[in-house]
C-alpha cells in the first residue's frame, strides 16, 4: 500500500508539473475529481460483491495507484489555481488539508466506539468519499461564477485596472499592497518562466517542504501507532487510546499550525531561522522513539501526557512550518509563474511523503 500510494504520487505530480502547459487546470481538476469520484464508488459496491481474497487484492491495490495518480494531479492542479489567489489563500487551503485529516481520525473513533460489523464499517468509510468528492467537483465547478475568483483567475486575460472598474471592491477586498502587485504584473511580459527558472527562484521552499513532511512521514504513522499506553489495566482507554493520542491529537494540532501563518507568519521568507527551524524538527525522531513503544529495548518518555506533548509539538509544527512553505513559495515569483511554483511545490511536497515512507520502513527495524 505504502509503494502503490507513495509511487504514482510522486510520478504524476511531477508530471502535473509540466502538463499544465498544455492541458488547461479545469480540465485537469474535473477529470481528476470524476476519476476519484468513480474509483471510490467502485470501492463501495464490491464490499457487497463476493471475491476471491486474490482477484479483490489485486482490484484493491489497482485502484491505490489509480486513485493516487488523480489525486496527485488534482492537488498539483489545485495548488497551482491557489498560487494565483493572495498568500493567505495558500494557508487557507492547507488548513482545509489538516480539516479532511480531523474527519478522518473522528470516523476510526466512531467506529471503534460503535463496533459495527466489518460490512456496514467498510461501506460507510467508502460512501463517504464519494459524497466528499461529488461536493468538491460541484464547488469547483462554482468556483468561476464569483466575482471575486474570476478577479484572479481571469487576470492574465484582463487588466486589472479594467476588472477593478467593473467589480464590486467590497467583494473583492483586495488592500494597497495587492494594487501594487497587480499594477506590476500589468507590465510584466507576457512569456511565462520555464520550470527551470522557476525552481530557481524558489528552491529553498522546495527544499523545506521535503524536509518538513519526510521527518513527519518517517515516524507518523509506523513509530506513533506503536506506542502503548501505560494504563493498561484501563481496557476502554487502552482500546481508544491510538486514536486519540495518536491520531486525532496529531490532526487537530496539525490544523492549529497550519492555520496559524494566517494570524502569524514567522521566520520571514528572507529569514536564515526559517530552515534552521525546519531542520530543527529532526529532533522529534529520536523523542518519538524514546516514548512508550511496545518491546521497546529503551523508554524514556513513559508517560501517556509526554507522549501528547511531543505530538502535539511535533504536528503544529508540521502544519506551521508547511503552510508557510506553501505561502512563501508563489511570493518569490512573478505572477505568471505563480501556477508554475504551486505545481513545483506540490512535487516537493510529495516527494517529502515519498523519503519519510521510505525511511519509516528502516526506523521501524530499529524500534
Amino acid at each position: 500500500m505504502a509503494l502503490l500510494s507513495q509511487l504514482p504520487l510522486l510520478l504524476f505530480t511531477l508530471l502535473n508539473s509540466f502538463l499544465y502547459q498544455w492541458v488547461r487546470e479545469r480540465f485537469r481538476v474535473a477529470f481528476s475529481l470524476v476519476g476519484i469520484l468513480l474509483l471510490f464508488s467502485l470501492t463501495a459496491a464490491l464490499v457487497q460483491v463476493p471475491m476471491e481474497p486474490d482477484a479483490f487484492f489485486s482490484v484493491t491495490m489497482a485502484t491505490i495507484w489509480f486513485i493516487n495518480m488523480f489525486g496527485a494531479v488534482l492537488q498539483g492542479s489545485l495548488f497551482g489555481v491557489v498560487g494565483l489567489f493572495p498568500p493567505r489563500y495558500s494557508t487557507l487551503f492547507m488548513s482545509g488539508q489538516g480539516l479532511a485529516g480531523i474527519f478522518a481520525a473522528v470516523a476510526m473513533l466512531c467506529s471503534i466506539l460503535t463496533k459495527p460489523d466489518q460490512s456496514s464499517a467498510a461501506l460507510g468509510y467508502f460512501i463517504t468519499p464519494c459524497v466528499a468528492t461529488l461536493g468538491t467537483l460541484m464547488c469547483y465547478l462554482l468556483l468561476p461564477h464569483l466575482e471575486f475568483a474570476r478577479f484572479y483567475l481571469n487576470r492574465s486575460q484582463e487588466t486589472s485596472q479594467e476588472l477593478l472598474s467593473s467589480t464590486d471592491k467590497s467583494v473583492v477586498n483586495i488592500n494597497e499592497k495587492e494594487l501594487e502587485a497587480e499594477r506590476t504584473y500589468v507590465s510584466e511580459p507576457e512569456e511565462r518562466s520555464s520550470v527551470l527558472a522557476v525552481f530557481k527562484k524558489i528552491w529553498l521552499m522546495a527544499l523545506c517542504v521535503t524536509c518538513v513532511f519526510a521527518v513527519t512521514l518517517s515516524v507518523f504513522p509506523v513509530i506513533t501507532v506503536r506506542v502503548r499506553t501505560v494504563f493498561r489495566d484501563n481496557s476502554a482507554w487502552d482500546k481508544v487510546f491510538t486514536c486519540v493520542c495518536c491520531f486525532i491529537v496529531f490532526n487537530v494540532m496539525d490544523l492549529v499550525g497550519r492555520s496559524a501563518p494566517s494570524l502569524l507568519q514567522w521566520p520571514s521568507k528572507q529569514s536564515r531561522l526559517f530552515p534552521a527551524a525546519v531542520l530543527l524538527r529532526l529532533v522529534f525522531i529520536p523523542l518519538l522513539m524514546l516514548c512508550n513503544i511496545q518491546n521497546s529495548n529503551v523508554t524514556v518518555f513513559s508517560h501517556d501526557i509526554c507522549f501528547v506533548i511531543i505530538m502535539a509539538l511535533f504536528s503544529f509544527s508540521n502544519g506551521y512550518l508547511a503552510s508557510l512553505c506553501m505561502a512563501y513559495a508563489p511570493q518569490l515569483v512573478r505572477s505568471k509563474d505563480c501556477e508554475t511554483a504551486g505545481s513545483l511545490m506540490t512535487f516537493f511536497l510529495v516527494l517529502g511523503l515519498a523519503v519519510g515512507a521510505s525511511f519509516s520502513f528502516l526506523l521501524g527495524k530499529l524500534v
